[in-house]
């Protein structure tokens, strides 16, 4: 067995209630910067400029793929279904984020957002270990899954 399916296998044993809610969290943070980010995106677009991300052009598309990562993501993860996916898919983003844009020479200028992208980052390396849980739709149809076998078998 490989390790990935290991690290999957344990997580869903071993995953408590509590820490659903924390995924629920993770992915409404997710909706809102994406949301944030739509609402501001000259200022967005700016900011990926200065860290020297692209061109014009590159930076426009990153820009708009990160919105669309985020939000979608955000609501995939909020609700549970292909969570781990999508804390993939949003992983390099966030690498990015606290690497290299709040890993500036004015880090700590008041209302820094590092200490929002450094949780969110670890939230995700939670959730892909840990995964869906049972407040999901995931768990949901599986447990619908089951129930209809079970009636079918008896």
């Amino acid at each position: 067995m490989s390790t990935l399916k290991r690290m999957q296998n344990w997580g869903d044993r071993h995953h408590p209630v509590w820490l659903d809610f924390l995924r629920i969290i993770l992915g409404l943070v997710l909706i809102w910067k994406g949301i944030a980010f739509y609402l501001n995106i000259g200022a967005f677009s700016t900011l990926m400029h200065n860290a020297h991300l692209g061109t014009a052009v590159g930076i426009s598309m990153i820009a708009h793929f990160i919105i669309v990562v985020h939000i979608l993501g955000g609501v995939a993860i909020a609700i549970g279904t292909y969570t781990r996916t999508f804390c993939l898919v949003n992983l390099p983003i966030l690498i990015g984020a606290v690497f290299f844009i709040n890993l500036s020479p004015i880090i700590l200028r008041p209302y820094s957002e590092l200490w929002l992208s450094i949780s969110v980052l670890v939230g995700l390396l939670i959730f892909i270990i840990e995964g869906n849980g049972k407040l999901s739709v995931d768990n949901q149809l599986l447990v619908t899954k089951i129930t209809k076998h079970q009636r079918t078998a008896n």
